[in-house]
């Protein structure tokens, strides 16, 4: 009987010994960031020292693009591995798990948990008041998109996330601020088992407050505008330009200019973007302090862009560049540093993350392994990345080119090598006929009726449907 005790210890000391040795996964989500970080120059202002050094410390993924340009089924999408028009999860609702078929896939967290990971998140990953139900330990999301002051700071009359302006006082009173604080906590404690934890910042979405510190590095009479032209739309076609504006609740490009607040909006967006890069350098300090520093995978991304008067419209809900290309970077054991601009996807995240910790592939999953290019940024790389904005509006991307098809049958396409700002559409140019073609055969041809209703997707998709 000792012997065999003696025996069973050992195997079980064994079986410790291998769990610690698998590798740790660190997920660390941004709300709404656009390209706007130091290391992808979105902006020639744009302070992120945290984020460019995470960017440099692995690969740098300089073309992925979100799966939709809105919260909820970017997120569905990225947390599945599944295409909106597999699952018909287009806009805001409804939830993961009233869509057929996403409920067929288990989704990123619930794999790793059924591995023997331990599971834990805080903040926003899963869309809405769902995150409790996906994460086995899930710490809360300290206020969210709060604080709200008593009044606006704005005189924008709509939706009442819609502010911007320097608030609350401290960084503390941040939820954010909380959140990296809960980030921390769990890093500096002993795991039993290899650990697979998730950290969702709430900013820059709106509204777009931070203390007055953070605005004080973009002093208002220094900020730079993005780079936009006089009629920033000609050459889109109508159903695109509705699309992007009927229903919509964020301020017409039109009320910004009337009342000149398109400085102060870019102000309030770059001052929230150093905001959320200094929790993500917390995040980053206390993973640097742990023991689990070179075991541990990092993936950091943001669900869709967002527009700051570029196509002379504010907030997301696009198809081009400003509204679907997002930050992506992945660091971790065995990863040397480097930029690869293949287009990739956000819903290739779950296979690479399987393959990068020796799990089992899942073959209903849609997305691909960026294994290859975190081998060699610049290997080939044949797949396309794929943006909706409900069924029949896509967004192709390849290395050189954005090739968009609406429902109606209109098109643009963008030879992003000679037009990165997107303002000529060559759709109709023969000299690209072949390359066109080649990007209209990606178009899904199966497409999932639209679940759910009265979303303001649903309803801005039905304006454009019926115009």
């Amino acid at each position: 009987m000792k012997l065999y005790t003696g025996f069973l210890v050992l195997i079980m000391s064994l079986s410790s010994l291998f769990a610690q040795e698998k590798p740790n996964v660190l997920l660390i989500a941004v709300d709404d960031l656009n390209d706007w970080i130091g290391v992808l120059g979105g902006h020639p202002q744009a302070k992120t020292p945290n984020m460019d050094r995470l960017a440099k410390r692995g690969v740098l993924f300089a073309n992925t693009q979100c799966q939709s340009p809105v919260c909820n089924p970017s997120r569905a999408s990225m947390m599945t591995s599944l295409y909106p028009s597999t699952t018909g999860i287009y806009f805001l609702n409804p939830s993961l798990d009233k869509s057929p078929q996403a409920r067929k896939n288990t989704v990123l967290p619930k794999r790793f948990e059924k591995e023997g990971y331990q599971v834990s998140a805080a903040g926003k990953l899963f869309h809405g008041n769902t995150n409790k139900k996906y994460f086995k330990e899930y710490g809360g999301n300290f206020g969210g998109f709060g604080p709200i002051p008593k009044k606006k700071i704005t005189s924008f009359p709509g939706h009442p996330l819609w502010d911007w302006g320097a608030y609350p006082e401290r960084d503390e009173q941040m939820p954010d601020a909380k959140i990296a604080a809960w980030g921390i906590n769990k890093l500096a404690q002993k795991h039993e088992a290899p650990f697979f934890m998730a950290v969702g910042f709430y900013r820059p979405h709106v509204p777009q407050f931070a203390p007055q510190k953070w605005f004080d590095m973009y002093p208002l009479e220094d900020v730079q505008m993005p780079k936009m032209r006089k009629n920033d739309i000609a050459g889109i076609p109508q159903y695109g330009i509705d699309l992007t504006r009927e229903k919509h609740v964020a301020p017409t490009y039109e009320w910004v200019i009337k009342n000149k607040e398109e400085k102060k909006l870019v102000q309030s967006y770059l001052a929230c973007v150093s905001f959320v890069d200094a929790q993500v350098g917390k995040v980053l300090d206390a993973l640097d302090a742990s023991p689990h520093k070179d075991n541990t995978y990092v993936v950091l991304y943001s669900d869709h862009g967002f527009h700051l008067g570029e196509k002379e419209r504010y907030a997301k809900r696009s198809l081009w560049e400003d509204g679907a290309r997002v930050p992506m970077m992945i660091s971790g054991p065995g990863i040397k540093p480097g930029v690869t601009t293949k287009p990739t996807q956000l819903l290739d995240i779950y296979p690479t993350l399987l393959e990068l910790t020796s799990l089992k592939a899942d073959a209903k999953l849609e997305g691909n392994s960026l294994v290859p290019l975190l081998r060699n940024p610049q290997s080939d790389w044949p797949h396309y990345a794929r943006t909706s904005f409900g069924p029949g509006n896509y967004a192709i991307v390849s290395e050189r080119y954005r090739f968009i098809q609406y429902n109606d049958g209109s098109e643009e396409f963008y030879d992003r090598s000679k037009d990165p700002q997107e303002w000529h559409n060559q759709a109709k140019n023969p000299e690209y006929a072949s390359i066109i073609a080649k990007h209209r055969k990606q178009v899904p041809q199966e497409r999932a009726p639209i679940l759910g209703k009265n979303s303001t997707g649903h309803k801005a998709y039905k304006a454009a449907e019926e115009r």
